[in-house]
């Protein structure tokens, strides 16, 4: 929210994310009052919840009169002394999952040069919703048992691969530490099931970065220089780096050895 009000031209922006059909406001940037301490909008009910349900972006140039709204939340916006005030709902995959406020003392036109930056930030909360439900659901449908089984067949083998290397590619775009370290933990367990039981790999010291992991979670998959770049947003000469530096690390000649070299280890399943 600060970031925003630096952006645009509204002296005052606030936001939340819905929680049980209902969104605490728990970010505020340049109020001057307590008023919005403790505010929690209902879908439908005043200019955000009406943007929630609609799921477009809603504008009361002059709040105090605006009459397509309901005014639940009078005591609170004008309590503030907002007059001019913009709502634009967070949207993920077609659902409103929060709202994001800018407002302003007086009246002021909105248009789109103003309005853009707000629309960025609920572009930019939309994404990281949608990867963190994404991650969330890799996470209560990847249960790997405690002991690996003895076997796996080649088709479940490779899902485990496709799986293990999507599940990298989602963590290197994750901003949140939490989520980060938990997809680590699920990695690791991955990695362990296609070894076969009492199998504790070759115990080499070996370090790599995590985007040389990436880069050889790719290559066991495949995928050429290119396919990998595309993959991981990184240019060819750059995963050929990464390549080369893991290759080195492993002390392999190849990238298909040092994919080997990289499973007996446990790094890759």
């Amino acid at each position: 929210m600060t970031d925003l009000a630096r952006q645009t031209r509204f002296p005052i922006v606030f936001a939340g994310l819905e929680t049980a059909g209902a969104v605490p406001i728990t970010a505020v940037a340049g109020a001057r009052t307590h008023n919005l301490d403790g505010l929690v909008v209902h879908q439908g009910r005043g200019l955000g919840g009406a943007a929630m349900i609609e799921k477009r972006p809603r504008l009361a140039l002059d709040y105090r009169t605006a009459r397509s709204i309901t005014h639940d939340y009078d005591r609170v916006i004008l309590g503030e002394g907002i007059a001019t005030l913009f709502a634009v709902p967070i949207v993920v995959a077609g659902r409103s999952r929060g709202i994001v406020y800018c407002g302003s003392w007086s009246q002021a036109p909105v248009g789109d040069l103003v309005a853009r930056p707000a629309f960025r930030a609920a572009d930019s909360i939309a994404t990281e919703l949608r990867v963190r439900d994404e991650v969330e659901r890799r996470l209560r449908s990847m249960t790997p048992p405690e002991a690996a089984p003895p076997a796996l067949s080649p088709s479940a083998q490779e899902d485990l691969r496709e799986s293990f290397a999507e599940l990298r590619s989602i963590a290197a775009s994750m901003s949140d530490a939490a989520l980060r370290q938990r997809l680590a933990a699920v990695e690791a367990r991955l990695a362990s099931i296609s070894r076969e039981e009492g199998d504790g790999g070759e115990g080499l010291d070996v370090r790599l970065s995590p985007r040389e992991l990436d880069v050889l979670a790719c290559c066991a998959l495949g995928a050429t220089n290119a396919e990998i770049g595309a993959q991981l947003s990184l240019r060819e000469g750059t995963v050929k780096s990464y390549l080369q530096s893991a290759m080195s690390k492993l002390d392999a000649s190849t990238r298909h050895a040092a994919v080997a070299k990289a499973r007996r280890a446990g790094l890759l399943p």
